[in-house]
């Protein structure tokens, strides 16, 4: 189910992307890179496309040709993989302790 980063909100479906598409919980812009499936932090421009120009604000409406909304049906999510990230960095924090 594809949601957004900002509230955790789930969009609907049906919902068509557009470049003025808004979530209707908290009104941030549906087509953000924050939302996007190729969104990731730490990545060239944070994005696993290859991307011909950087964009600056992760969070505004933009024009981006790879857009795809993140659909976490197909993985565990933002929120599934949390414990483990908390695990592995307890881990990783032990060995210098």
């Amino acid at each position: 189910m594809a949601t957004c980063f900002r509230c955790g909100g789930t969009f609907p479906r049906e919902i068509r992307v557009t470049r003025t598409e808004e979530c209707p919980q908290c009104n941030q812009p549906v087509r953000c890179c924050r939302n996007c499936r190729f969104y990731a932090p730490g990545a060239h421009w944070d994005c696993h496309e290859t991307i011909p120009e950087q964009v600056i604000d992760k969070e505004r409406a933009n024009f981006c040709e790879y857009f795809r909304l993140n659909d976490h049906s197909d993985d565990t999510g933002s929120s599934g993989n949390r414990d483990s990230d908390t695990t592995t960095r307890r881990a990783f924090d032990d060995l210098f302790s």
